[in-house]
């Protein structure tokens, strides 16, 4: 200490000493705070390349091939990162340029060339040309790879105009198909020499060699063979930006329960979706980040108007739909995370037309009424003539479906229809009721895109298995609509296309919609940049990943 000070210390008592050096301590944490305050007034916090984030998934990976990757959404999730497409899906759900440097249409719609970026690696340093992609699409279109994306492709023609240059040729216009060209794309030099046959159980499904963001790294196994974590790394020379995370772990459960423990005791970073009902299980709250994701994937009760006689009736089928609380729907079963909605068009979707989703009791009943429907005091239903309005409403056994299957039952008989309601495993629904459309009504879901095609769900040539039209809806004009839609290139026209087949659903009823769910994504804090908001899948939250980050670090202004 200066002499001074010693001075100064020697004159001061016990008491003013005390105070003193609390003043100096004081002064000192306000340099301190005063300078960090500075010092973040003249600079910015922007990412840092480092850290690893760590997922956690419930499936095992199997398939980490974008080719037959799509009947487990853990090698979906897996493929996503690791493979690319000649396009992608942007944050909002749109086609956007991943692989593809552009592309041009010919003027009779029915022909693409697509140019291919020149600075594109895989993971193992070889060059990606368009002899890669002319190969991936090959294989699609050949049968005895048994691919499940062979169909989106049938009466494509592919021809390799140069080392970058791909050409497609359609029978038809179709304004759906660049979403057909966001399929990963193979190496060439990787798969070549592996016969069908052999396609599905080659090793580099669990070894896979892609160009995207992240490369594969090893897996760790238990003794029974389970694969337990798969570790990622950062794809360095990734065309679209090197990403700023270096690692991402993914760790594999059993089940949502072990999941979710997992996740509260911080051995994972997120969880790759949740249940609404699960919510209230996570403990760590305030350092979540829960991102609720659109997905256009909407549930409805489909009727079957040449099964059931009460269900034919155009006045049975407007009642029940007004009849219909879809607010409670979304807030009990859905715990609000959801939409309520009247169409298969979600809000977010061009062409969408707002509709009031707000039931109506005393309408529905009075458009009974006086359609000449009347109470049956002994049976307690509704019955016009013969016919009383009475129905089955088969469903599966899922929580969700379940829930709003009984929900629907009260809501209903609350207008004096008798609802009787069969909840079936899936695998039974499926053979049984839905193939042989042997239902009154069906409670189920369905899943489109942002710039839906929606032919296989409400054309007339659907109705029968195979086909997706559920509520063999059967109208010479919908037809119309829908077929040309899926041709009509002018986004204003098909827009106005769309906008009047929702008013034939309007009319017609064949379907009750009742709402879509968000895709809940759970994220630690420390994660940042996750922007995505409409996903057309569950494994596209992760557009731009190589745009998260963990850590980040000053710079001055």
């Amino acid at each position: 200490m200066p002499k001074n000070w010693k001075s100064i210390a020697s004159v001061l008592n016990f008491k003013e000493k005390i105070l003193v050096t609390l003043l100096l301590i004081m002064m000192g944490v306000s340099f301190v705070v005063w300078g960090n305050s500075l010092y973040k007034h003249f600079t910015n916090e922007i990412p840092k390349t480092g850290g690893e984030y760590v997922e956690g998934i419930v499936g095992q990976p199997l398939y980490i091939n974008p080719l037959i990757s799509q009947t487990s959404q853990a090698d979906s999730d897996l493929a996503q990162l690791i493979y690319s497409g000649l396009f992608k899906y942007d944050k909002d759900g749109n086609v956007v340029n991943d692989l593809a440097q552009d592309y041009s249409l010919s003027e009779d719609k029915k022909e693409y060339t697509v140019h291919l970026k020149k600075d594109v690696f895989w993971h193992d340093g070889q060059q990606l040309t368009a002899q890669d992609a002319f190969f991936t699409f090959n294989i699609l279109l050949d049968s005895s790879y048994k691919s499940p994306l062979r169909q989106n492709l049938q009466g494509v023609d592919v021809r390799l105009a140069d080392d970058y240059t791909l050409i497609f040729s359609l029978k038809n216009p179709y304004v759906g198909f660049l979403d057909n060209l966001t399929i990963g794309i193979l190496p060439k030099h990787v798969w070549e020499n592996i016969a069908p046959e052999k396609f599905a159980l080659a090793e580099y499904n669990l070894h896979p060699i892609g160009s995207g963001p992240y490369a594969f790294s090893d897996f760790q196994k238990d003794a029974g063979g389970n694969i337990l974590t798969l570790k990622l790394t950062a794809n360095k020379n990734y065309y679209n930006g090197a990403p700023y995370i270096s690692r991402i772990t993914f760790n594999f459960y059993p089940a949502d329960s072990a999941l979710i423990d997992a996740y509260n005791k911080k051995e994972i970073m997120g969880m790759g979706s949740i249940t609404p009902q699960n919510i209230k299980d996570i403990k760590n709250v305030k350092s979540t980040n829960m991102h609720e994701l659109v997905i256009p994937r909407y549930f409805s009760v489909f009727f079957n108007q040449t099964k059931s006689a009460a269900l034919a009736n155009d006045e049975v089928r407007k009642a029940l739909n007004l009849a219909v609380n879809r607010r409670e729907l979304v807030d009990s079963v859905l715990f609000a995370k959801g939409l309520a909605l009247k169409s298969p068009f979600f809000p977010q979707m061009k062409g969408y037309v707002e509709q009031s989703t707000d039931a109506n009791i005393d309408e529905a009943k009075k458009i009974l009424d006086e359609a000449g429907w009347k109470i049956n005091a002994e049976e307690n239903v509704l019955k016009k003539s013969s016919t009383k309005l009475e129905f089955e409403l088969v469903t599966a056994d899922w929580p969700e479906l379940v829930t709003t299957a009984e929900m629907l039952k009260k809501q209903w008989e609350s207008i004096g229809a008798k609802v009787n309601v069969k909840v079936l495993a899936v695998s039974d629904l499926q053979q049984n009721y839905i193939r042989t459309r042997e239902y009154d009504s069906l409670l189920f879901g369905q899943a489109t895109s942002f710039n839906p095609d929606l032919y296989s769900f409400w054309h007339s040539s659907q109705k029968r298995d195979q086909g997706l039209n559920l509520s063999m809806l059967d109208n010479s004009e919908a037809d119309s609509l829908l077929e040309s839609a899926r041709q009509e290139m002018d986004e204003g026209k098909r827009v106005e296309t769309y906008q009047k087949f929702q008013e034939i659903l309007i009319k017609e009823i064949p379907a009750i919609f009742l709402y879509g769910r968000y895709y809940l994504y759970p994220v630690n804090t420390k994660v940042k940049e996750i922007n995505a908001q409409n996903i057309n899948s569950p494994e596209q939250r992760f557009t731009d990943v190589n745009k998260w980050y963990v850590k980040t670090k000053r710079v001055f202004k």
